[in-house]
């Protein structure tokens, strides 16, 4: 292990993923990214719960997390996290399609540190994501054991 802190992406669209993997190594990000489908799964990470049971005890540097995804929406990952007193402390940044000012607000009211519009451009998407990546995943500093 490098030492960094992974990356959790939360996504359902497999294209969205590709691209965000794709930007995230394009400026050689040496953060392990791991790829949840939706709601349960990102939730089952963080708790070590299932697939991710074995997984070290070090939270994620920062959820990159969808609002739209099956089984349990990115609004419902969102305030989970909030409300737990273990996990409350990890970034957690929107990485949405979602322009819809009712989502915007309830994602602020409930703690979000950034929200991010997809851009439909390629270029931009690419560059909006290699932007969060660095400053979260490098720049942004968080307390070892994940507590405040």
């Amino acid at each position: 292990m490098n030492g960094l802190r992974t990356i959790l992406l939360a996504e359902d669209n497999p294209q969205d993923v590709e691209l965000t993997l794709e930007a995230i190594s394009e400026y050689n990000l040496a953060n392990r990214v791991v790829v949840v489908q939706d709601g349960v799964e990102a939730m089952d990470f963080l708790h070590r719960q299932g697939k991710y049971k074995s997984r070290p005890k070090v939270d994620p540097a920062v959820i990159l997390l969808d609002i739209k995804m099956p089984r349990m929406d990115g609004i419902e990952v969102l305030s989970a996290i909030r409300s737990n007193d273990n996990l409350k402390s990890i970034p957690v940044v929107m990485l949405t399609s979602s322009r819809e000012e009712p989502d915007l607000k309830k994602c602020y009211a409930l703690g979000v540190n950034a929200y991010v519009v997809k851009p439909v451009d390629f270029k931009d998407f690419m560059h909006a994501v290699k932007q969060v990546g660095i400053f979260w995943a490098l720049i942004n500093e968080l307390p070892q054991n994940g507590e405040i």
